[in-house]
């Protein structure tokens, strides 16, 4: 059974860094695609990048986020800088257990597999 286990949120001041880490089971990150969503309060989950054969991104952390794979370990880590208070929220690692990221990958109806989220939370 596929499993996915986030870790390494925290509260981060303004313009700092964190770095998440999806540790997936039952599910070779060498062959699958994994995703990272977020979830604030009151807002729908968004996608906010995917890794499969191709990296995407989301506009509103381009540039500032960026995915990194261990083969060896199969974790599947967000790196995060330069955070902004906007960035406060539950954040979860996804699969639908396929090679690429799906067309519309930041639709959460694409995804079957979930982790139990993180929270990071941004704040002075």
């Amino acid at each position: 059974q596929v499993q996915l286990v986030e870790s390494g949120g925290g509260l981060v001041q303004p313009g700092g860094s964190l770095r998440l880490a999806c540790v997936a089971s039952e599910l070779d990150l060498n062959w699958y695609a994994v995703a990272w969503f977020r979830q604030a309060p009151g807002k729908e989950r968004e996608g906010v990048s995917c890794m499969g054969n191709i990296q995407y991104y989301a506009d509103s952390v381009e540039g500032r986020f960026t995915m990194r794979k261990d083969n060896y370990r199969n974790i599947l880590y967000l790196l995060m800088d330069n955070l902004e208070p906007e960035d406060t929220a539950v954040y979860f690692c996804a699969s639908n257990r396929a090679a690429s990221c799906p067309r519309g990958w930041q639709n959460k109806s694409q995804f079957r597999y979930w982790g139990q989220g993180i929270q990071v939370t941004v704040s002075s």
